[in-house]
C-alpha cells in the first residue's frame, strides 16, 4: 500500500516503533515512517508511546498492584494513518488492539 504525504510525493507507510529511553530501561514511540527509513531513522509523526517497563509499586506486606506496560496510543492518529494504508508491525499491531484501535478500525466505526 502506498500513501500520499507532504508534496504528493507516494510512498510505503509503515507503523512501527522506535527505540528510546537508557540502557537497559528501554521506552519507544509509535511513528508512521517512511519503509525504506531505518529504524531510529526520519519519521512522518509520533502516535504514542510504549513503556514495556514500568515500576511496580509494592506495600510494606509485600502485596501491590500488578504493573502491566504502559500504552499511550493517540486513537485519531493512528486511524487515519491506517485508512490511509499504513502498515503496522507485528507489535504495533497488537499495541493497537490492546489499546482498543485495532478494533475501531476493523470495525469501521469512527
Amino acid at each position: 500500500m502506498c500513501v500520499e504525504y507532504f508534496l504528493g510525493d507516494f510512498v510505503s507507510v509503515k507503523l512501527r516503533l522506535v527505540r528510546m529511553g537508557k540502557k537497559k530501561r528501554p521506552t519507544y514511540r509509535v511513528i508512521a515512517a517512511d519503509a525504506r527509513s531505518p529504524r531510529d531513522g526520519r519519521f512522518i509523526e509520533v502516535l504514542g508511546t510504549y513503556n514495556p517497563v514500568t515500576k511496580v509499586v509494592v506495600e510494606a506486606d509485600g502485596t501491590g498492584p500488578s504493573s502491566p506496560a504502559d500504552i499511550k496510543i493517540d486513537s485519531e492518529k493512528a486511524l487515519k494513518w491506517l485508512r490511509q494504508g499504513a502498515q503496522p508491525t507485528e507489535r504495533v499491531r497488537k499495541l493497537l488492539e490492546i489499546s482498543g484501535t485495532w478494533d475501531q478500525f476493523k470495525g469501521g466505526s469512527n
